[in-house]
């Protein structure tokens, strides 16, 4: 059960648990931000007019690359 729950799906990317509770909380923070933005622009337009979609960006290219360097790991095991 330990197992299924902890280690599982992190063994799927190639990360320990605790590199993927890193990059999940790396995420999970940057989102929050990128959401808070977006609150304060739909309340006053003129105020971060790029910022979310800035961040969202950001994590769309990182994610990207990790996937890419995972399976490159993968292919060269």
């Amino acid at each position: 059960m330990f197992k299924r729950l902890f280690l599982d799906h992190p063994r799927t990317v190639n990360e320990t648990y605790f590199e993927h509770q890193r990059a999940a909380f790396f995420y999970g923070s940057t989102l929050l931000v990128a959401g808070l933005a977006c609150i304060v622009h739909g309340l006053v337009p003129a105020l971060c007019t790029t910022s979310g979609s800035r961040r969202v960006n950001k994590l769309s290219h990182h994610m990207g690359e990790r996937k890419r360097r995972a399976a490159e790991e993968l292919v060269s095991i």
